[in-house]
């Protein structure tokens, strides 16, 4: 099994509702956003997936959510936008455009 990783951050906005304690406050922060991609078998040259490609997928999907308030993107109205759901949302996303050849996406990591 090969395991590969990107990391990146974006910065948004975001409240809790019905959180009780300062987060159901509007407030920002500048996450971490970590996405591995792991399988069983490497291209002819070597490569699980293009860390170029990983990268520009990934790009395009937080330039959804980087300096929003999270509260107001459609994803988010309803569910509230927590560190989990974020990952959620991400892991979802990316397994639609890079599961298959032998690879998927393992995890997403978000920390505040």
């Amino acid at each position: 099994m090969y395991e590969v990783s990107v990391k990146t951050h974006f910065s948004a906005a975001h409240h809790l509702r019905g959180y009780r304690g300062s987060c159901e406050e509007h407030h920002g922060h500048n996450w971490e956003v970590e996405v591995f991609v792991s399988g069983e078998t490497l291209d002819k040259t070597g490569i699980l997936v293009d860390f170029r490609d990983l990268k520009k997928i990934l790009g395009r999907l937080l330039d959804e959510l980087d300096h929003k308030d999270l509260n107001k993107v459609k994803v988010f109205r309803k569910h509230n936008p927590t560190s989990e759901n974020i990952a959620r949302h991400l892991y979802q996303r990316l397994s639609r455009k890079l599961t298959g050849m032998g690879r998927r996406v393992s995890r997403v990591r978000v920390c505040e």
